[in-house]
C-alpha cells in the first residue's frame, strides 16, 4: 500500500502564496475584460489579428489590469475585512502583507507598461495607466468613499478595454472605438443597479 503524496510546509506555503498573489488580480474580471480587448482587436482590422499586437497586447493589458486590482485589495483592506463578501481576501486574511501587495502590484503594472510601450505601442501603453489610475485611485480611493454614484463615474475605466484592443492594432484613437467605450459604459451602471 502507498502513502498519499502530500505536500511538505514550505510547498504548502508557496502554494497558498501564490493563489494569494493570483487572487489579488481578480483573474474572473481580467479575463472577461480581456475578451472586450479581443473583440476590440478583432473589429480594428479586417481579417486575421497580427499576432504581436494580439500576443503582446493582451500579456500588457492583463498585467496592468491585474495590477489595479492588486491596488485595489490595497487600498480596500480595511473595508474588505468588515464585509461579508470580501473579508475572505488575502490582505485582511494575512495572508499577504500590504507591503509585498504594493511591491506585487507596482511590480506587475510596470511589467504591464513596458510590455504594451515596447512591444504594442505607446499610445496603447499610456491608455492602459490612465486606466489604472482611474480605477485605483479615481475610483477605488476616491469615488467609492465620496459618492453613491461611483460607478457611474468610475465606469469609464472598466469600459476602456475595446478601445485598448482597437489601439493595440492599430495605434491611433478612432470613432468606432471610441463608440465601443460608449456602449459598456452605458451598460455598467444598470448592471451594477438592483
Amino acid at each position: 500500500m502507498t502513502k498519499p503524496l502530500t505536500l511538505s510546509q514550505p510547498q504548502q506555503k508557496l502554494s497558498l502564496s501564490w493563489r494569494a498573489y493570483f487572487e489579488m488580480t481578480k483573474p474572473k474580471v481580467v479575463a472577461l475584460m480581456l475578451l472586450t480587448v479581443l473583440v476590440g482587436m478583432c473589429l480594428a482590422v479586417p481579417g486575421i489579428v497580427p499576432l504581436q499586437p494580439l500576443v503582446a497586447g493582451m500579456a500588457g493589458i492583463a498585467m496592468m489590469a491585474g495590477a489595479a486590482a492588486a491596488f485595489n485589495h490595497l487600498i480596500d483592506r480595511k473595508i474588505d475585512g468588515l464585509m461579508a463578501r470580501t473579508y475572505n481576501r488575502p490582505l485582511p486574511k494575512g495572508k499577504v502583507s500590504t507591503t509585498k501587495a504594493a511591491v506585487f502590484a507596482v511590480t506587475l503594472g510596470l511589467i504591464g507598461f513596458v510590455v504594451l510601450y515596447t512591444l504594442v505601442n505607446p499610445l496603447t501603453a499610456w491608455l492602459t495607466f490612465a486606466s489604472l489610475i482611474g480605477y485605483a485611485l479615481v475610483y477605488t480611493a476616491y469615488l467609492k468613499r465620496a459618492t453613491s454614484q461611483n460607478i457611474v463615474i468610475g465606469g469609464l475605466a472598466g469600459a476602456m478595454p475595446p478601445l485598448l484592443g482597437w489601439t493595440a492594432v492599430t495605434n491611433e484613437l478612432h470613432g468606432y472605438a471610441l463608440l465601443l467605450v460608449i456602449i459598456i459604459f452605458t451598460w455598467t451602471p444598470p448592471h451594477f443597479w438592483p
